[in-house]
């Protein structure tokens, strides 16, 4: 996406590269989209990064170079410890200069309280699967970010995969807990698969083979089908065959469905949780 929109960034100043930082920085370099990374990371270079020709990097921001004026500023840090860096970046906040956070229930109005009120934020949730390039983030602006500015987030965010925006930052916590910990519900789905397969008489090898192939093929078709999920299923399930013994268990009261419910809005209520 980035080359495509034609559009590449001065200076991108990424805080923090641990696994999601480190999935955006290559992403960049490999998309070009910026003409320098500066990286703040204190336990300093990761070794397949740090002989970028583009990349600068420091262990605090006053290493950095005094006039350094960034097009945006990505934090890819632990929640637990945002809060301390946030005020030694106040001195980049300019109408011109993004803010975008990725540190999972941090609010857009605690961030400004260490950056002051007229920075422009984007708070962002992404999911593990950025790791290979297959994330989902969702993105929400605060009243300062611009046109260009949400050009500038969207084709950062595209190295690591999709996006798309809420305006409502309350909606943040259902997608937390939607997109942000239901990579964690997919995984359990094959731990379970792959554990009922082996207590129906499978080799333990060829019952995980089997449920990771299946969770991540139906992933798939659900991605590029044109059809709804509900039709899918439908499409599997025969009168009376396997699928449809199956599926009376999962899908009566009580199961599947109803126990996602519960798990969504315990998520979500931990999220509002965290964030207060």
């Amino acid at each position: 996406m980035i080359a495509a929109e034609g559009v590449k960034a001065g200076t991108i100043v990424l805080v923090g590269c641990g696994q999601m930082g480190s999935a955006m920085l290559r992403g960049w370099v490999r998309g070009n989209a910026a003409s320098q990374f500066v990286v703040i990371e204190p336990a300093g270079a990761p070794g397949e990064l740090a002989d970028s020709s583009v990349t600068e990097w420091h262990r605090a921001p006053e290493d950095a170079a005094a006039d350094l004026a960034p097009d945006a500023v990505v934090f890819a840090v632990k929640p637990q410890i945002l809060d301390s860096l946030l005020p030694a970046y106040r001195g980049w906040v300019r109408p011109e200069t993004l803010f975008l956070s990725i540190a999972a229930g941090k609010t857009i109005a605690g961030i400004a309280r260490h950056l002051g009120d007229e920075a422009a934020i984007i708070r962002c949730m992404p999911n593990t699967p950025a790791a290979i390039g297959r994330a989902i983030t969702v993105a929400c602006p605060n009243a300062h970010v611009g046109q260009g500015q949400r050009r500038l987030c969207e084709q950062l965010l595209a190295a690591i995969g999709d996006s798309a925006w809420v305006e409502d930052e309350a909606l943040m916590d259902a997608v937390t807990a939607v997109s942000g910990s239901g990579p964690a519900y997919v995984f359990l789905l094959i731990e379970a698969l792959a554990a009922a397969g082996i207590s129906a008489g499978l080799p333990p090898e060829l019952s995980l083979r089997l449920a990771r192939a299946t969770v991540a093929g139906s992933g798939e078709l659900a991605l590029v089908s044109s059809e709804a999920p509900a039709r899918l299923r439908e499409n599997v399930t025969s009168p009376g065959g396997t699928t449809r013994a199956a599926l009376d268990v999962l899908m009566a009261e009580h199961g599947l469905p109803e126990l996602l419910d519960r798990a969504v809005a315990a998520a979500t209520a931990r999220s509002r949780e965290l964030a207060n």
